[in-house]
């Protein structure tokens, strides 16, 4: 019976572990883009809203990793049924951010598409 219990105090144990170093990197993912958006912003780049549309949904998805992880953990229903919240509406939010992702690469597309289009009116005929 010892060798069960050092057994489950290891798994216990790599799960913390792995559930804190999901969640450290989501935040730093998170804090990355977050930065590199601001800047980006700042130098009026044009696809900020797509870099930080992407990076978002990337560090939702650590975070989402953590929290799948952290079922394992789970040892009353009250705990189950608040992680299960947690993993529902964070699964909203990346399918959300996907969502508006498409949506944004095809405003791109539709603008580069225009823009060509416009440069092939005006180009000089020979």
């Amino acid at each position: 019976m010892a060798l069960l219990h050092q057994i489950e105090a290891v798994f216990q144990l790599a799960v913390q572990y792995g559930v804190l170093l999901l969640e450290c990197a989501g935040v730093a993912v998170l804090l990355v883009t977050a930065v590199k958006s601001m800047i980006g912003c700042v130098k009026h780049k044009p696809h900020v809203r797509l870099y930080l549309a992407q990076g978002i949904s990337l560090a939702l998805e650590f975070k989402l990793g953590g929290e799948v992880l952290r079922t394992v953990l789970v040892r009353e229903m009250s705990e189950l049924l608040t992680l299960g919240l947690v993993i529902l509406l964070r699964g909203a939010l990346t399918l959300i951010i996907h969502w508006e992702i498409k949506n944004e690469e095809a405003r791109m597309d539709e603008a580069a598409g225009h823009e060509e289009a416009a440069l092939t009116e005006t180009a000089p005929r020979l």
